[in-house]
């Protein structure tokens, strides 16, 4: 067998896999067989393998390689509300799990050597109050998308709440609805 039938064996079968499966499958391949990325595994290899796909170019301009200490050190996150929704983002973003529990959180922010929250569930639901964070199904949270645009701004902080105000749709007051039933249509 030469180079291009091995090539294009591996390439029709990995076509038949979701990018994530395809990852890991390259990965293992690597591992098993002793090789460095940077020993000819380039991301322009990848990009050739989902161009076939019809998958964006978008989708691999980002950089995935980011540890969550890394990510966390470029977005300078300095309340725990502003780091659990950044460490919301990492995991919607960078680890494909849109839905995660507060104990995700708190495994990726030890992941990530950052200081220990006093009270995961308060920074977690101090988010959720916020609108960074949302009830998901079966207990989990997801992030809004008001707070991925909140991480995407950061270190701007300014920007980044100002993001929040202008994005979070306004809640009426108890005194205001019963202004409402009262006023006549």
């Amino acid at each position: 067998m030469d180079d291009f039938e091995a090539l294009s064996t591996i390439v029709g079968a990995l076509k038949q896999l979701e990018p994530d499966a395809q990852r890991r499958v390259l990965q293992s391949v690597q591992t098993f067989l002793g090789l460095q990325p940077s020993q000819g595994s380039t991301s322009h290899d990848v990009n050739i393998l989902h161009s076939s796909r019809g998958v964006s170019e978008q989708d691999f301009s980002r950089d995935r390689t980011l540890s969550p200490k890394e990510f966390l050190r470029d977005k300078e996150p300095s309340t725990n509300v502003e780091r659990v929704t950044c460490l919301a983002y990492y995991l919607t973003h960078y680890r494909d799990a849109p839905h995660f529990k507060t104990v995700d959180i708190s495994t990726l922010n030890t992941e990530a050597a950052q200081p220990k929250f006093s009270n995961a569930a308060f920074a977690v639901d101090d988010a959720r109050k916020r609108g960074l964070l949302v009830p998901a199904t079966k207990g989990n949270k997801q992030i809004t998308a008001a707070g991925e645009k909140f991480v995407e701004l950061l270190p701007d902080r300014t920007a980044a709440w100002e993001a929040i105000r202008t994005l979070r749709p306004k809640r009426s007051s108890k005194k205001q609805k019963i202004a409402r039933k009262g006023s006549p249509s």
